[in-house]
């Protein structure tokens, strides 16, 4: 059976990922910008429904845009990977990248040895690196990295299942390839099979509409003509059709 790992960036997913069947969840913020590091109390109270009986992996992401970081910037990362760990999470998503497009070995392998015992894996910053082939072999001498998330280079799986067959294929031994992005029940079979993949990631994610009744609707907290009315979050019929669907592969 391919795994599944469901990205929940607020509290009501993590319940939704769990009930819905989910083999690993992927706790993150601000999914609209590709994913943050979630709050301590998300974290708390996420490890808290686990109850280990779920894996648990947050996401290390300061802030939203490139991956080349700053002294400071890491010194919150190091913070974020020692509370996961403090709080025996299953797992950390790191990633950073050189000006170059090249994967930034030091600060990965500074951060990857923070995890201790915890599971790595490199997030997608891996789809905008220079070479992918050259990211791997950099990543196989982190010996923590356990998994890379990847589209194949392309803004989704489906459009980048060529390159992933081809990462599969010429992965290092111990470092498993993880398809991400554009994944949903009706194509993830399809993705398994064809990549040879144990492990898929999805955010199951559905638009909740605001419960509020009284609405300023010249108004917005964030970007201009921001909906501040509903929000994504993980669907559970969505993640039980998707363990459905990868029951068999």
């Amino acid at each position: 059976m391919t795994a599944l790992e469901v990205c929940c960036a607020d509290i009501q997913s993590v319940r939704a990922a769990i009930a819905g069947g989910a083999q690993r969840i992927e706790l993150c913020s601000a999914l609209e910008v590709g994913g943050l590091t979630p709050s301590a109390g998300l974290i708390k109270e996420a490890r808290i429904l686990t109850c280990r009986k779920v894996k648990l992996h947050i996401l290390i992401r300061p802030r939203p845009g490139d991956y080349i970081y700053t002294r400071d910037e890491i010194e919150v990362m190091l913070t974020d990977v020692d509370f996961a760990r403090k709080l025996e999470c299953d797992g950390v998503v790191i990633g950073a990248l050189t000006p170059e497009g090249d994967v930034d070995t030091d600060v990965v392998g500074c951060l990857a040895a923070a995890a201790g015992n915890m599971s790595v894996t490199f997030h997608r910053a891996f789809d905008l690196c220079r070479d992918p082939f050259e990211a791997m072999e950099a990543l196989k001498q982190i010996p923590s990295i356990d998994r890379i998330l990847t589209s194949g280079l392309a803004p989704s799986a489906p459009q980048g299942l060529d390159m992933i067959k081809e990462l599969v294929a010429k992965a290092p031994e111990g470092i498993a390839i993880m398809p991400g992005a554009g994944v949903n029940s009706g194509n993830a079979a399809h993705i398994a099979a064809t990549a040879g993949v144990k492990d898929i990631h999805a955010s199951a994610k559905t638009t909740v509409a605001s419960e509020m009744k009284f609405r300023r609707g010249d108004v917005s907290m964030g970007a201009p003509g921001a909906d501040e009315y509903s929000r994504l979050s993980t669907s559970e019929a969505e993640v039980k059709a998707l363990v459905a669907a990868l029951s068999d592969i």
